[in-house]
């Protein structure tokens, strides 16, 4: 018997929330969204939570995602898909997580020309950073700067090449009604960026 979680019309990160508490009590769920960026982000849930993963999309536009959680340890498996995997202690030489934070597709404030070139140059740089980020967090109209008519796109897809995890808030995504032009990094959820700030060791904000 499997548990349903009907997530139809619920904005992010609902979705994602319904679904990570289900997975805790249950281990076979399907649940329900209205949209591909919702569809997605519990996908990718289930995927790092050790899950089987199913998806019908139906006639009428929403998707149904089955989940069958095949994980021995469901604790393990769950702390794995709030990104915190082994000992999270502090031990001497551990390397610390560190973030970017994107919110604007210019740097700084005064004239919106230099804060275009700006910013451009911040991404460029962060290619001769050792060690590079662990992640890149574009939110609000930073996530401009990871669709495919970017003049930074080729920068960042070096970044991810490079395995730095690249985070696009779908909610602006959709806001912003570029959800088919983005040309990099993954479209995702509040609940993964709140978890990648607080999980954080160092944090930087252009």
């Amino acid at each position: 018997m499997r548990e349903i979680i009907d997530a139809r019309g619920l904005a992010c990160p609902q979705p994602v929330i319904l679904a990570k508490r289900a997975l805790e009590m249950h281990k076979r769920i399907v649940v329900m969204v209205d949209n591909a960026v919702a569809m997605e982000n519990v996908r990718r849930l289930g995927a790092k939570s050790g899950c089987e993963v199913t998806i019908d999309k139906k006639d009428d536009g929403t998707y149904h995602i089955h989940m069958s959680r095949t994980h021995t340890d469901g604790d393990t498996a769950m702390a794995s898909a709030d990104g915190i995997t082994g000992d999270t202690s502090c031990h001497p030489g551990q390397r610390e997580s560190f973030v970017v934070v994107v919110s604007d597709n210019r740097m700084g404030r005064g004239n919106d020309e230099l804060g275009y070139i700006l910013i451009r140059s911040f991404l460029h740089t962060l290619l001769q950073l050792t060690p590079l980020p662990d992640r890149i967090i574009f939110y609000n109209s930073g996530v401009h700067l990871t669709t495919r008519d970017s003049e930074v796109l080729e920068d960042l897809k070096q970044l991810a090449d490079s395995g730095v995890e690249i985070l696009v808030c779908g909610t602006c995504v959709n806001y912003f009604g570029i959800s088919d032009k983005i040309g990099v990094g993954t479209i995702s959820n509040m609940h993964d960026i709140v978890t990648s700030l607080s999980t954080a060791s160092r944090l930087i904000t252009p």
